[in-house]
Formats: structure tokens, sequence, C-alpha cells
């Protein structure tokens, strides 16, 4: 039996992606609460670079037009948002995790446990984030965040601990992006990292990264705001690749960001590198700034295929590994991070916008003033 489906509105508000460059704040349907969901009351969603991608270059991960997705059989329109927090509303008559007036967040990728489908190779290893047939809620899911109510998985959800704000919370999914990445590079307490490009996930690597330990932090950005964003946050160097070396140097580098490793490091290189630009320029320069044995990360998403030379790797050892999405663990872990104020959150999120605002106030605003901001959330 439902806790209450009297908070049920008749008409919601959405902004949903109905095609390339084609987003609406809609009038919808409420969906209905199955036995295993909840209903969330929305309280912020965070717009996330993919969310600015399917708007301007996609439909990526949604829905092609005319189509429909394999697993959800969803279709476009499709409300978008995957980076939001949430109070519980209504529960579903199987669910015994979540009580009504819960504050969570939520995970928003679904796989085969979600789904009722016979685990793949990956999931079956606890891989969950690189499921076969992964779907996400906001872009191939229905229960996206940009609405003022979602249904979703209950087992999607995870209790937001009382010392976290829900504003917060909302920051948990790219933080946990940024953990998950931090924690499948291998990184150890003292060790060195280069991070390349201070967007919000570079921020967001950097702030975890102190977390972990880090005995030394290097940013590379061009960009004049996001340098001084990524002086406030801590970064121990902050480097602008474009900026030409003065004078001539021993060991011949003419890459600033790769000296300024070399001139951190006794000459040695970082002993990780994480690349959250996702240019050639940038994958040059995480190789060359790297120590012998070392790792380069890939943390972007390309838009195109870079060259890679493999002898660069050989010739001292080196390695490149890349990272998708989280796992819960990395969710538990972010929010024990935040419980326990150990990185300046609050700090992130550089604009609050309200819903009926989102076209403007939120989309336009990071597409025309990038550089500006960290993260903007969208308040229902």
């Amino acid at each position: 039996m439902a806790v209450d489906a009297s908070p049920v509105s008749t008409n919601l508000k959405a902004l949903r992606l109905h095609g390339r460059k084609n987003i609406k704040l809609d009038d919808v349907i409420p969906q209905n609460c199955g036995h295993d969901e909840v209903r969330l009351q929305i309280a912020f969603c965070g717009i996330c670079g993919t969310d600015i991608h399917e708007y301007l270059g996609g439909p990526i991960f949604a829905p092609q037009p005319g189509t429909k997705n394999k697993v959800t059989g969803i279709e476009l329109p499709v409300t978008l948002g995957h980076e939001f927090s949430a109070t519980v509303i209504e529960a579903g008559q199987n669910v015994k995790s979540l009580t009504k007036g819960q504050r969570v967040i939520v995970n928003p990728a679904m796989d085969e446990r979600h789904l009722g489908m016979t685990p793949c190779s990956p999931c079956k290893t606890g891989c969950y984030n690189i499921c076969k047939r992964s779907v996400t809620y906001g872009l191939s899911a229905e229960g996206g965040g940009f609405c003022e109510q979602s249904v979703v998985k209950a087992a999607s959800c995870i209790p937001l601990p009382d010392s976290v704000s829900l504003k917060v919370g909302a920051l948990s999914e790219p933080l946990a992006v940024a953990w998950h990445c931090i924690r499948v590079s291998g990184f150890k307490e003292g060790q060195t990292a280069l991070i390349l490009g201070a967007g919000p996930i570079g921020l967001a690597i950097l702030c975890l990264l102190k977390v972990w330990g880090a005995s030394k932090t290097i940013i590379s950005e061009v960009t004049d705001a996001r340098i001084e964003q990524a002086k406030i946050f801590g970064a121990d160097s902050v480097v602008n690749p474009l900026e030409q070396i003065s004078g001539t140097r021993d060991d011949e580098v003419t890459d600033p960001v790769v000296a300024a490793c070399r001139d951190l490091t006794g000459g040695d290189g970082v002993d990780v590198a994480f690349d959250a630009t996702g240019m050639q320029s940038t994958l040059d320069a995480a190789i060359a700034a790297t120590k012998a044995r070392g790792t380069i990360f890939n943390v972007a998403i390309h838009e195109k295929p870079l060259l890679l030379n493999l002898n660069l790797l050989a010739q001292q050892e080196k390695s490149i590994k890349a990272g998708i999405a989280y796992t819960n663990e990395d969710f538990h872990d972010v929010l024990k991070v935040l419980a326990e104020g150990k990185i300046p959150a609050e700090q992130l999120i550089t604009s609050v916008v309200p819903l009926s605002d989102v076209l403007n106030g939120g989309f336009m605003e990071l597409i025309n003033n990038k550089s500006k901001h960290v993260k903007i959330l969208i308040q229902p």
C-alpha cells in the first residue's frame, strides 16, 4: 500500500528534450508510482555538461527522433536532469527501505538489478557502472530531475546524512564521478597529480584529491575565471598552457604544464595525470608530464578520436586508464566526505535558478558564460 498518494499533482512542469537545440518547459502528466518505486519531490538538480551536449548536439544518450530506447522503451521528448536531491513523498507497497519525508539523493544509473534482468558479466563482478544494458534517469530513462516531481526505483535512492543539506546533496553525482576516477586510477596517499581542465569535474577531482592525501596538485587551465577558481580550491600550482616558457631549460621542455609538473616533483613528473578536457593537446601533455611508471587517466568524453603514440608509454612503462560514472560505493564515500565537511562543497555552487528560468538562467547562461560557473542548480 502506498504511503500517501495525495501529494501527486495534476500538473507538473518539466524541462524536456524534444530534439537537437529543442528543449521546452512542458506541462506533463505525473508518472505512476509502482510497487518498487518512490515518488520524489525534487529539491535541487544540477545542470551537467551532458545535458548541454544533449541540447546542442544530441540526442546522444537520449533516444533518436522516431526511435525508442531498447531497454526502457522511452522516446522523445524526455525529461532531462540526473544530478538531483529530493524528499520521498510516496512509496510503493514493496518499499521497506525508505519512508515518506526521507531526504535522498539518486544514483541515476540503472543496471539489470533495477530492470529485473539477468546480470551481465560486469554486473556479476560488481562493476555495475559498466553494465551492458545500463540506462540513466534523465537521459535514457524516465524520471529526470528537471521536474517538480519524479518517480524512480527505491533501490536507486541513497539516504542523505542529516548534516548534509539537500542543496549540497545535489552535488553528490558529479562528486561521485570524480571520486570514482581517483579510486580507479590507483592514486595513493602522498602522490602527486596533474589535472587538465578546471571545469566542474576537474575542480571536483582537485577537492577530493586533498581528501585522498595528495602531496602536490597542479591544474592546467586556459580561462582566467577558472584559473582563479582552481587557486581558490587549493591547487599548489595553476598553469595556463598557452603561456610561453621564459628562457631555456636544461631538460629542453617547452610545454609550461610539463615544466611545472617537473619543477614541483624534483624533475620526475607527476604520479597521475587526470585529463578532464579530452583534447589532443591535453593528452599529449598528460603523457609528457607523468613520471616513469606513472598513470594517465582519461576522465573526459571525447568528441572525436585522438592519436596515441604508444612508444611514449612503452619507453617509460607508463599506463593509460579510463573511467566512467560511479557505483553506489562511490556515492556512499562522497556522502561521508560531505557529512564530515572535508571539502568546501557550497563554493562549488555558483548559481541557483528556479525551474521557471531553467532555459535562460540555466542552459543559456552555461552556454554563454561557461567559464564563470562551476555548478548551476535548478530548484523547482
